[in-house]
């Protein structure tokens, strides 16, 4: 770990040095040549991310930030405040711990932290950023996370685990037996130590899928923030067989949108259709991941368009956890209406079970995308394709 980077005069350099571009940076002689110009620029580079998504890092002074890729992964100091906010106890082990912001704000509802990381120098850094951010009962081990589990041999009140979503050729997965560790294959290890295990998945894995290799889930929760879904959450408990608890959750600037139920709830839930009414309804990107469509229908007592549609109409405005529109004119999709009513126009368009893509669309009818005025093509409830031209409706 290089404590030049700590010097006072280096890190009011770093400071000044946030809103200026790294290529113009990368031109400029180095005013500290005792240390490489590269790591001066890889901290600039890394602070100025972390801005947004580390306030609490990039407010702290003495904080020192590895590779900007090590920030581009982390989770957000939001999503990581949700996710601790879910459990609590005396012990917690971070098996693969990396820039620390889970284990920081798990060591806020559990007395002792455990944070493992394969990497000796990231390992070094975090403890020190650690130090800096007085969280003084969390423990830094360097190494194997599943070895330093068996090494400590004692019980957990958790074991948390955010499996590498790359395998060793680097590429894509989308199997958690694919992913670094193998939860699926070490879950039994696990349940040696603790009775609970919390994994955070990327948010491509499909539910279906991940409840195929796991066992014992007890809640999946899925985190939007700015209503783009960041991460999968899984609870397991050992022995747990009973209904699993799906719960999804959009952050926001001034307040979050929670929607609970459960798995087999949406077997039996019942949804009734019809043609669009006053008020359109799009649930948020949580929603729309757990795929619990009739439960929303009908917990929110709304209509749905249709079966493969996914929108929800309305005669009175109710709160919703979504995009809400006023719904101005309801036209059939032909060429005399998108001649008339879009062609040449400036709006924004969301398509939903609609056989045209927007890029297509455009492209044809010369639309430009943005202005107020917000357009949906779908089906409806008599599969008919329609043009639903609406106000966005902003609920307080």
């Amino acid at each position: 770990m290089k404590t030049e980077l700590l010097h006072s005069d280096v890190q009011e350099f770093i400071n000044q040095s946030l809103k200026i571009e790294t290529a113009q940076l990368a031109f400029q002689k180095n005013p500290f040549p005792q240390i490489p110009w590269n790591e001066i620029l890889t901290q600039i580079q890394s602070k100025r991310k972390a801005q947004e998504k580390l306030p609490t890092w990039f407010q702290t002074s003495g904080i020192l930030y590895p590779l900007s890729l090590s920030i581009e992964q982390t989770s957000s100091e939001k999503c990581a405040a949700y996710k601790a906010s879910l459990l609590s106890g005396d012990s917690l082990i971070d098996l693969t711990g990396g820039l620390g912001i889970d284990a920081f704000y798990f060591s806020k509802h559990f007395k002792t932290v455990t944070h493992c990381e394969w990497q000796p120098t990231l390992s070094e850094l975090v403890q020190h950023n650690y130090q800096a951010l007085k969280a003084t009962n969390i423990n830094c081990i360097s190494g194997d996370g599943l070895q330093i589990l068996q090494d400590l041999n004692q019980q957990w009140d958790c074991i948390y685990i955010d499996p590498a979503r790359r395998n060793q050729a680097k590429e894509k997965v989308f199997f958690l037996k694919d992913c670094e560790p193998n939860v699926p294959e070490l879950l039994d290890t696990y349940f040696e130590y603790s009775t609970k295990v919390f994994i955070k998945t990327a948010p491509l894995l499909d539910l279906a899928a991940g409840l195929n290799e796991l066992k014992h889930v007890k809640e999946i929760h899925v985190v939007a923030l700015d209503n783009e879904v960041k991460e999968l959450l899984w609870l397991l408990e050992k022995g747990y067989t009973g209904s699993i608890q799906v719960v999804a959750v959009n952050i926001k600037n001034t307040e979050t949108d929670v929607f609970k139920s459960t798995l087999d709830a949406e077997s039996s839930a019942y949804s009734n259709y019809s043609t669009p009414k006053e008020f359109l309804y799009e649930p948020n990107s949580a929603l729309m991941k757990t795929g619990q469509f009739n439960r929303i229908a009908e917990q929110y007592a709304l209509d749905k368009l249709q079966l493969h549609s996914q929108l929800y109409t309305s005669a009175s405005l109710i709160d919703f956890p979504g995009r809400v529109f006023k719904i101005v004119a309801n036209y059939p999709f032909n060429k005399q209406t998108m001649k008339t009513y879009l062609q040449n126009q400036k709006v924004n368009i969301t398509i939903r079970n609609f056989p045209i893509s927007v890029s297509e669309l455009r492209k044809k009818w010369k639309i430009k995308d943005g202005g107020n005025q917000y357009v949906f093509l779908t089906t409806d409830c008599n599969n008919e394709k329609i043009i639903l031209i609406c106000e966005k409706i902003n609920l307080l």
